[in-house]
């Protein structure tokens, strides 16, 4: 059995670049039993750039919603927030006294911002060495990462490395990276990759006026109805294509090149998919949204389980560094 660990930013509601990219893959390694996965809310990650409290708490919930609207199994696997077991900022301790001051200074995270050395607080620069607490305390083999988090996770493997050839124990698993090459790229309604920065995301868990709203707005070409229009190009048939079946595809795609076919028309069609498609998961979230008490108690079931194993290890740290 492989323990899978992912932290999970939590930054406002998942958007469906988000969904289709992270959340349903993650869900779908979970579900494989030889994997026993731990999935976390970094909510304190979130703090070197959110401060206000209640958009923080706001953010967790919805972030916890999304993943239980999408049926993670909290039974066989973890689900908590990062900031509910303390032993992650004490082990972030012992770790920052045998991190090079160098690593941390050519880490991406740090590197991307140092032209504005004022923006960057200590948190920032230091985030890699919270990163590898999440992953060392909880005997983390593999870390699903994008490849722009490849180097955070050399970096605690180089910490992992260090501690263990200090203390001549291997006190600490070498975590591996897990990367995927094929991994899903959305494009927002403007074209570019769906983010949150860029403010071109759909967020699927909209009222339905609303969500219709987002949907219709998705940017295209000026060709009139009668015209043929290429699939390829077209922003509405890229997103549609990444949820249908490969017949709604074709027909689309037919739709398209034949003409007498109007933009509005594949807007009102993805609209309409994505009302089908997520109906179950949009009536969950809405449920759990209501009633967060449900999201709480499920946290609670998965910091319960994560918090003994973290004094566990956090134990036997302790006793190696002579605490």
């Amino acid at each position: 059995m492989s323990r899978i660990l992912t932290g999970i930013q939590s930054t406002n509601i998942p958007h469906l670049g988000n969904i289709l990219g992270a959340v349903l893959p993650a869900i779908q390694l979970s579900e494989d039993p030889k994997n026993d996965s731990f999935f976390f809310i970094a909510d304190l990650h979130s703090l070197t750039t959110q401060k206000e409290a209640q958009q923080r708490i706001n953010s967790v919930n919805s972030v916890a919603a999304t993943w239980l609207a999408f049926d993670f199994n909290t039974e066989k696997n973890l689900l908590y927030r990062q900031s509910r077991i303390p032993e992650v900022c004490e082990l972030t301790w012992y770790l920052n006294c045998f991190t090079p001051f160098p690593m941390l200074a050519n880490a991406h995270s740090f590197k991307d911002k140092s032209d504005r050395l004022s923006d960057v607080n200590a948190g920032l620069f230091t985030y890699p060495v919270l990163m590898a607490a999440d992953i060392m305390l909880y005997d983390a083999e593999i870390v699903p990462v994008g490849k722009d988090q490849v180097q955070h996770l050399e970096i605690a493997r180089d910490i992992a490395s260090k501690f263990n050839a200090h203390y001549e124990q291997d006190v600490f698993i070498l975590p591996q990276a897990k990367t995927d090459e094929n991994v899903m790229i959305v494009p927002g309604i403007d074209g570019q990759k769906m983010s949150k920065s860029y403010n071109n995301f759909i967020n699927i868990f909209l009222p339905e006026k609303e969500l219709k709203k987002v949907v219709m707005s998705i940017v295209t070409d000026a060709k009139t109805l009668e015209e043929s229009k290429n699939p390829d190009t077209s922003n509405v048939f890229n997103i549609y294509r990444l949820l249908a079946s490969p017949d709604q595809s074709v027909e689309m795609r037919s739709n398209f090149i034949k003409g007498s076919y109007g933009y509005g028309h594949a807007k009102t069609e993805l609209y309409e998919l994505i009302l089908s498609k997520f109906a179950k998961a949009r009536n969950r979230y809405n449920e759990l949204m209501s009633d967060t008490h449900i999201i709480e108690k499920e946290l609670q079931i998965g910091e319960n389980k994560a918090r003994i194993i973290a004094r566990d290890k956090l134990k036997l740290v302790r006793s190696v560094l002579g605490f």
